[in-house]
């Protein structure tokens, strides 16, 4: 998954302000806040304070834009204001969400009017490794289905690299 096609993809731009949903360790956090500049702002959520503690030392570290939030919080309670994101990002995460309804209302209320839902996840029928076991993967049409039924509008999807799909959905 390089970064590079994610952010092309998902159209990121200096000013944005994206939620990187279930961060880690910043593999995606960190260039985002390079393709959103410094105008931009990255919310970098995850449930582990370890995750977020080696992201903080990464940010020590090394040169990156100072626009990184860091918040410790899942993906149903995230801690982000309401209506500031552009793009609230899920990377890897779906196929481990016990209440999807309910992280999907969360990402309702942290977009603004005309934001954007993406979901990055692993492809069913795509032999391991990497990632997780098949029998614990979320087919993209049955992702695609949750969003529907929740209300997301302009659903699209598309394979990404070779064991990925990614999702894209606007708030109503």
């Amino acid at each position: 998954m390089p970064p590079g096609e994610v952010i092309e993809r998902l159209g990121l731009k200096p000013g944005m302000v994206t939620a990187d949903i279930g961060a880690g360790t910043g593999f995606f956090a960190l260039p985002f806040a390079g393709a959103v500049g410094r105008n931009g702002v990255v919310w970098a959520v995850d449930l582990q304070p370890e995750m977020l503690r080696l992201l903080e030392e990464k940010l020590r570290r090394e040169s990156y834009p100072e626009n990184i939030r860091l918040l410790e919080g899942d993906a149903a309670h995230t801690g982000i204001p309401d209506g500031t994101c552009d793009l609230a990002f899920l990377a890897n995460i779906w196929h481990e969400l016990d209440a999807p309804h309910d992280v999907l209302a969360e990402m309702r209320r942290i977009l603004r009017s005309g934001g954007h839902i993406a979901i990055l996840d692993w492809r069913t029928g795509v032999p391991r490794p990497p990632g997780p076991p098949l029998d614990h993967r979320i087919a993209a049409d049955r992702a695609e289905a949750t969003l529907r039924d929740a209300g997301w509008r302009n659903v699209c999807s598309g394979p990404l690299g070779p064991y990925s799909y990614l999702l894209i959905a606007s708030v109503e």
